[in-house]
Parts: structure tokens; C-alpha cells; sequence
């Protein structure tokens, strides 16, 4: 392509370079993808004035995720969710009000403060915070806030959350994407694109995209599920029995069965909608893309497509398809 060189402020042809380099953060060595062009007149290497890549922001997002630490669009969204401001969410925390402000705005957090922001995101811990602290808070807004967390606590207490802490407790990892597992998250994406009914074999599939889809974007993937390597695709590990609680223990999916002749299929219907409040806009995002990509997609489509993967080729039947594969992703 040809442009401007900024160094030689000539008219030139202009070799667009993509590699990877290493950036120290904290002592260790991070790889990211760089982009910048070469003037093929003087010889220059410049960045594209109007790109927002930052190489940096990306070592940071990769260091976060590799260290299970929360990133900057988290601490955001949970702070909107209680509509709390910047000062207000300082104050309960005993933190001065930049600090909030940078690690929104993408400064790296220390460990100390991750710890912090950690539980906070417990709405049993921001209650305590704002009972201790009745003053930080205008009365309207303290009252509003302790029954919107009560009920946030009722929440973490539900069926689902008590089954996640039965069966699926295991530390966030790159095999989870980085996520601990959030049942009710998982229950939700089920019910969303279940809705108008979706055979369960594709379903399968279109939750391992849209955790996949996730992390490719965000560094992390929405439900915390893990993905194991099945003959007919990649799908959620023990997925029969998040279904079987959708199914028998909370009447919130329906299942028909569908003559294919040499076999009989089930097809799932969401007897209940989803509960999208629970996601962020970017997982919303995440989950609607994902929907309307595989829309078209029949059962044998999806299996094909998904066979394709290199994640899915790499592992075998049984094995744990590790998200680290999210950046050979198709879609």
C-alpha cells in the first residue's frame, strides 16, 4: 500500500509487518502481535498513527489472563451493575479515587488490590462494605443498594450455584478459561439458544463457540465451563448432566425426541427464557454473533465445521480441549 512515511514525509510504498514480540511485565516475558509498517523509500519503521493496538494494553490483558487476575472491562460492569461511581466504590474500599480510575482505564493492578477487587465482586462482600460504612453512601442510594445485594445473595445461594459448588469447584485455568465455573451463566446460555428449539447435538456446539468466541475476544470465556474432545464434536464436559438439572430438576427445558429413521434425535426447547441480566454486554455480544453465524447450520453442519478445529484435531476422545486453541478459532 502506498502512504506518507512520517520520516521522510514522501509518497512511498509501505510494507505492512505483523509479528510477535516478547514485553516484560513484571518479569516475565509476554508475547503479543505487533503491527507497524516499513518505509520501502528510507528504510523506517513507524506505527500506524490511527491504530488503537496497543502492544502493551495487549501484554497486560495476556498477563491478567494467564494470572486469573480481573481485567479492566470487569471491574467497570461490576461497578455499573451496583451504580456505583468511581469515588463512591473508592471510598468503601479505602483506596484514593485515581487509583479505581487507572485499573478501569487499563493500568496493571498489584496483587494486593486484585485480592480486593476479587471480593468485591461477591455481593455478600460489598454488602458488609456498605453496612460498615453507612456513611460513604446517600441513604436513597445505600437503602437501594443492601436489598439489591440481598437478593444478590440469594442468588449465590441458589440451585445452581449450590450444584457449582457441589460438582464444578475447581480453580479458573486455561482450561476453563480462566474462569471458575458459573452454572447459572452455563444454564442461561442453554435456555438462550434453546429457545426456538435447537437439536442437542448442535446445542452442544454452540456453547463451546460462544466460551471459545469469548475468550478469543476478551481473554475469558463466559460460563467457566470446560470443553472435552467427543466423536461427534467438541462439547461441554459432563454436559448430560447440566442438562439432566435443566430437564428433570428444573423443568426449564423440554425435550422431544425427532425419527430420523436409523435413529432418533432430541431436540431441546427452552420452557423458560433466559435470564440475560446476568451477562455483561460483552458476553451478549458474544452469544448473539455466535447464534447468528451457526443460524443456518444443521446438525451434520455443525459437526463438520467443528471437526475443523484445531483444537478439536490436536486432542483425543476424552481429552480436556484446552483454550489456549481460541487464537485458530474459526469464527
Amino acid at each position: 500500500m502506498k502512504g506518507v512515511c512520517p520520516n521522510c514525509e514522501k509518497i512511498s510504498e509501505l510494507e505492512h509487518i505483523i509479528t510477535t514480540e516478547e514485553l516484560n511485565v513484571r518479569g516475565e516475558l509476554i508475547k503479543v502481535k505487533v503491527e507497524y509498517y516499513k518505509c520501502t523509500e528510507c528504510g523506517e519503521e513507524f506505527e500506524d498513527p490511527g491504530s488503537k493496538d496497543d502492544p502493551l494494553e495487549k501484554a497486560y490483558r495476556e498477563y491478567r489472563r494467564k494470572h486469573g487476575m480481573i481485567q479492566p472491562e470487569e471491574i467497570r460492569e461490576m461497578r455499573k451493575l451496583y451504580g456505583l461511581t468511581q469515588k463512591e466504590l473508592s471510598k468503601l474500599i479505602g483506596w484514593g479515587g485515581a487509583t479505581l480510575s487507572r485499573y478501569e482505564n487499563g493500568a496493571l493492578q498489584d496483587d494486593a488490590h486484585d485480592r480486593v477487587l476479587q471480593l468485591v465482586k461477591n455481593p455478600e462482600n460489598l454488602n458488609r462494605l456498605i453496612v460498615k460504612n453507612e456513611s460513604f453512601l446517600p441513604e436513597k442510594k445505600r437503602k437501594r443498594l443492601l436489598n439489591e445485594l440481598s437478593a444478590a445473595v440469594e442468588e449465590v445461594c441458589s440451585f445452581p450455584n449450590i450444584l457449582t459448588e457441589r460438582f464444578g469447584k475447581y480453580e479458573p485455568s486455561i482450561e476453563s478459561g480462566y474462569k471458575k465455573l458459573d452454572l447459572n451463566k452455563l444454564f442461561q446460555i442453554i435456555k438462550f439458544f434453546a429457545k426456538d428449539g435447537v437439536l442437542k447435538s448442535k446445542l452442544c456446539k454452540l456453547i463451546f463457540y460462544a466460551d471459545f468466541k469469548c475468550f478469543k475476544d476478551y481473554a475469558i470465556s463466559i460460563s467457566g465451563a470446560k470443553y472435552a474432545h467427543a466423536h461427534h464434536g467438541p462439547v461441554p464436559d459432563n454436559y448430560e448432566h447440566y442438562f439432566a438439572t435443566l430437564i428433570h430438576d428444573e423443568k426449564a427445558i423440554r425435550v422431544e425426541e425427532i425419527d430420523y429413521g436409523d435413529y432418533l434425535g432430541e431436540k431441546f426447547y427452552s420452557e423458560v427464557g433466559p435470564d440475560l441480566s446476568v451477562f455483561s454486554d460483552s458476553e451478549l455480544e458474544v452469544l448473539f454473533s455466535v447464534k447468528k453465524f451457526f443460524q443456518s447450520f444443521n446438525a451434520t453442519q455443525m459437526r463438520k465445521f467443528s471437526h475443523k478445529e484445531r483444537g478439536y484435531n490436536e486432542t483425543k476422545v476424552g481429552d480436556i480441549i484446552s483454550f489456549d486453541y481460541t487464537n485458530d478459532l474459526q469464527i
